[in-house]
């Protein structure tokens, strides 16, 4: 068991009730910063998983001293204060002294201000600049990105490529085409047209290669293309300057 210093007083078993925007950001940080871990301490892969799922049962406590206490079920108080060590047998055999309690600790520490940023920038949704005039631009005008189409990576807000679309529905999206310019084994070309009831035309081209797109899709890259370039097409009809989920490498 161990208990480190915290900067924040939020976590997994805070006395504060989180509602379900809460607990999905907790989670999705929580993954988040795991997955950082793994690729740190690879050889703590089981051991990583192991408190995560201390976190989620919410066997981490915030402390009254600013500390966190990894609850252990053979002894019922934490250990106050250690950064670098852990009292719990574990400790002397695992890789660099990295014990399931301390990682939990590290990961609940990390977790804790990317919580917190992200409820703060839900809270201030961003907005797109109001268009000139016309009934669709009254609209766009007083338009905010749902706070459900929005992804934070590293602390960053994205803007989902679904999201795009249904917003666009909602201001005259008639038709949406994508159409490969060019398609090799290391380079997709893809251009997209979206095209409103009132006559507007918004442009735009993308590219994949499977370099820059996730591993599990590396297969199949070159659609990549087509969706990062109606995603941009859509981001220029709504005049949102967030880059989207899908746009990324």
């Amino acid at each position: 068991m161990i208990a480190d210093s915290a900067s924040s007083d939020y976590g997994a078993d805070d006395d504060v009730t989180l509602d379900s925007t809460s607990q999905r950001l907790f989670r999705e940080a929580l993954v988040e910063v795991a997955e950082r871990a793994k690729s740190v301490l690879p050889e703590c892969h089981d051991r990583i998983e192991q408190a995560v799922q201390l976190l989620l049962a919410s066997e981490v406590q915030w402390r009254p001293d600013g500390t966190v206490q990894v609850r252990d079920r053979a002894q019922e108080d934490g250990v106050p204060g250690l950064q670098e060590t852990c009292a719990c047998p574990e400790s002397a055999e695992a890789p660099r002294g990295w014990c399931v309690h301390r990682l939990a600790s590290a990961i609940a520490r990390r977790t804790t201000p990317l919580v917190k940023a992200r409820l703060a920038a839900l809270a201030a949704p961003v907005q797109p600049e109001p268009p000139a005039s016309g009934l669709e631009d009254e609209a766009r005008e007083r338009m905010t990105i749902p706070p459900q189409y929005i992804q934070f990576i590293h602390g960053k807000p994205f803007v989902r490529y679904a999201g795009l679309l249904a917003m666009a529905h909602d201001l005259g999206l008639q038709k949406l085409e994508a159409t490969f310019l060019s398609v090799t084994d290391g380079l997709a070309l893809a251009q997209a047209t979206a095209t409103f009831l009132d006559g507007r035309r918004f442009t735009e081209s993308g590219d994949a290669t499977p370099e820059n797109v996730h591993f599990g899709v590396r297969p199949h890259f070159a659609r990549l293309a087509l969706t990062r370039a109606k995603a941009r097409a859509l981001r220029d009809a709504l005049n949102i300057g967030m880059c989207a989920v899908e746009e990324l490498e």
